[in-house]
C-alpha cells in the first residue's frame, strides 16, 4: 500500500502546468513553494502554443480581462493543446444560478468553484484527483470498452477514445463497480468535489459526454438512469 506521504511527495515533484487568468502574485508564490516542479502560466487572449509540462489544467475566471469566461473556455476547447485540459470555471457569486452554472458547462467547463481562487484550493483540487489510489489492476473492461488506467486511456473496440478528466473518473469509477447504482452526491464525491457546492445535475452533464463519447466509436451504452436514485453500469 502506498502511504500518504509518498503520495504527496509525488504530488510535489510531478510536473502539472496550470493556466489561470489574472492569478495574483500571492498565488502564484504560494503555489511555488509548495508545488515547485508545478508551472503556473497566465492565461491571456490566447491559448498557449509550446508544449508544456505534464497535465494541464486550466481554472477560468467568469470575466476574464479580455473577454468573458465562457469565450475563454471555448478558445482553450478548440486548440490542440488544450482541447482535453481539465477546465474549471471559477464563479463570483457565493449563490451562482443554475444556468451561470449549465452555461460554464456548455462553453467547455469541466466543472466550476465559488471564488476567490487561492493556493490551497488549486493544490487540493488537483491533488485529490491526481492522486487517485486504484487496486493492482490496472486494466478494466465492459463489453467492447477497455480502460487502461496506468496508460489513463479508453478504448472502444481498439479505437483509443478522447475522454475529458471527469468522464474519465467517472468511466474507471464505473467500471470499477459495475451493476452498482450510485446518486449523483455519490459520484460527485468520487470525484472528489462534494465540497464545492456542485448542482447534482452537473452529474448529468458529466453522464452525457461521456455517453456520446461512447457512442460515437460504436459501443452500446453501458449507463443507465435509475429514476430518482442515479446511475448504473450495466455489465455487457
Amino acid at each position: 500500500m502506498v502511504s500518504f506521504a509518498t503520495n504527496q511527495c509525488q504530488a510535489m515533484s510531478t510536473p502539472v502546468t496550470i493556466l489561470i487568468t489574472s492569478p495574483a502574485s500571492q498565488l502564484l508564490a504560494e503555489i511555488a513553494q509548495r508545488r515547485p516542479a508545478w508551472q503556473v502560466m497566465t492565461l491571456g487572449s490566447q491559448p498557449p502554443e509550446g508544449p508544456v509540462s505534464g497535465p494541464l489544467w486550466g481554472f477560468i475566471d467568469w470575466l476574464c480581462p479580455a473577454m468573458s469566461g465562457l469565450e475563454m473556455c471555448r478558445r482553450l476547447r478548440e486548440s490542440d493543446l488544450a482541447r482535453r485540459a481539465h477546465l474549471t470555471m471559477v464563479l463570483d457569486d457565493a449563490d451562482p444560478a443554475t444556468d451561470t452554472r449549465r452555461r460554464a458547462l456548455q462553453a467547455g467547463a469541466d466543472d466550476y468553484i465559488v471564488g476567490p481562487l487561492d493556493a490551497a484550493r488549486v493544490i487540493d483540487r488537483i491533488d485529490h484527483i491526481r492522486a487517485d489510489s486504484r487496486p493492482a489492476r490496472q486494466r478494466l473492461t465492459n463489453g467492447p470498452i477497455a480502460i487502461d488506467l496506468a496508460a489513463h486511456q479508453v478504448r472502444v473496440n481498439g479505437t483509443i477514445v478522447a475522454l475529458r478528466p471527469n468522464e474519465f473518473q467517472l468511466l474507471a469509477h464505473f467500471l470499477e463497480n459495475p451493476d452498482q447504482v450510485f446518486s449523483r452526491a455519490a459520484l460527485i464525491d468520487r470525484l472528489g468535489k462534494a465540497n464545492d457546492e456542485m448542482d447534482e445535475r452537473t452529474v448529468d452533464v458529466w453522464v452525457g459526454r461521456l455517453r456520446r463519447a461512447l457512442s460515437a466509436q460504436g459501443a452500446p451504452d453501458p449507463l443507465r438512469t435509475v429514476r430518482s436514485l442515479g446511475y448504473v453500469l450495466d455489465s455487457l
